[in-house]
């Protein structure tokens, strides 16, 4: 009996399943408190407090694109 690993949901990932998955797939690690910090900045969340990681990627680029 083999036990499959569980599926993430791409628009519900809570803050430690992100930070996992950004990790994976970028260059640079991504912390569960770096998300968190994004969070407290504004980056938009699902009303049961997940992450749809299309519009927190599309907050992060807003964000990276902003001139102070």
């Amino acid at each position: 009996m083999t036990s499959a690993a569980p599926q993430l949901n791409p628009l519900a990932l809570n803050v430690d399943q992100a930070a996992r998955l950004l990790s994976a797939a970028g260059p640079k690690p991504v912390t569960p408190e770096m998300v968190r910090d994004d969070l407290e900045d504004g980056a938009p969340t699902n009303a049961d407090g997940t992450l749809n990681l299309v519009h927190y990627a599309a907050w992060l680029l807003r964000e990276m694109s902003r001139v102070d």
